[in-house]
């Protein structure tokens, strides 16, 4: 009697034990990133001519993802509206070429960047005069008016000629309408690439760099490590430098 209820309390021990590693890899498989992103800023988040989120970003929270383990799933929204969900606990992280601030740090944690960029001047190929910021004394620069770019301009010394966008400044220099323009270098890249335009030539960038990374909730320090150690994986094993090169043919994550 003694063996048979032995017997029976050991296959219900095992009937326990296989039904919570049973629990266990479905908890395990149900892990779940939720990404917050705009999935309208090309070419980083947004949407291809078959309705499917790509972009640098996108590739890169991927990536993350399935590093840590995780599935994906993607929250689209406006910045505002991102971040706002973000805030409500409705993502768990942000990818969305989030620079690292002074007033973002004191809300949010960063992870490792993945997005270096630096203030560029840029002039037509062929001008030889112009090698420096600071020889734009006396030149024009085009520039959209409300821009950190057209205050950098004018500390050095140019006259701004106003303009909407960076494809519009790339055609006035070119037209000779103006000697050059100051934009984020990574732009740049994406225009050249975009466009395959080589009539355009970087001749300086700044020392002070920007940072882009993935923002998480400042109190949430165990998503921070998981995800910093999968993009030191990533950046280590040339992850990273291939998803830049698909985007912009240049490295722009170191």
């Amino acid at each position: 009697m003694k063996k048979k209820l032995l017997a029976v309390a050991s296959l219900v021990l095992i009937g326990i034990f296989a039904l919570s590693l049973s629990e266990n890899d479905q908890a395990a498989s149900n892990k779940t990133l939720r990404v917050g992103t705009e999935g309208t800023y090309a070419p980083f988040s947004y949407r291809n001519d078959k309705d499917k989120l790509v972009g640098y970003d996108v590739d890169v929270a991927r990536a993350v993802a399935k590093e840590m383990g995780y599935k994906v799933k993607f929250v689209e929204a406006p910045w505002d509206s991102m971040l706002a969900a973000f805030d409500a606990g409705k993502s768990d992280v942000v990818f969305n070429q989030a620079s690292i601030t002074p007033e973002r740090k004191e809300k949010y944690a960063f992870s490792t960047p993945y997005t270096v960029s630096h203030a560029a001047l840029i002039v037509n190929k062929d001008n030889k005069d112009i090698k420096d910021f600071s020889d734009l004394k006396g030149k024009k620069a085009a520039q959209s008016l409300t821009s950190n770019y057209a205050t950098m301009a004018e500390d050095d010394g140019a006259t701004i000629v106003s303009v909407d966008g960076f494809s519009k400044a790339a055609e006035l220099v070119n037209s000779g309408r103006a000697d050059a323009t100051l934009n984020d270098d990574v732009v740049y890249y994406d225009y050249v690439k975009q466009q395959n335009d080589d009539s355009l030539k970087i001749v300086a960038t700044s020392k002070d760099e920007t940072k882009m990374a993935a923002m998480v909730q400042k109190d949430d320090k165990a998503l921070l490590k998981k995800i910093n150690k999968a993009m030191k994986k990533l950046k280590d094993n040339g992850t990273l430098s291939k998803l830049s090169e698909k985007y912009f043919d240049k490295d722009i994550s170191k």
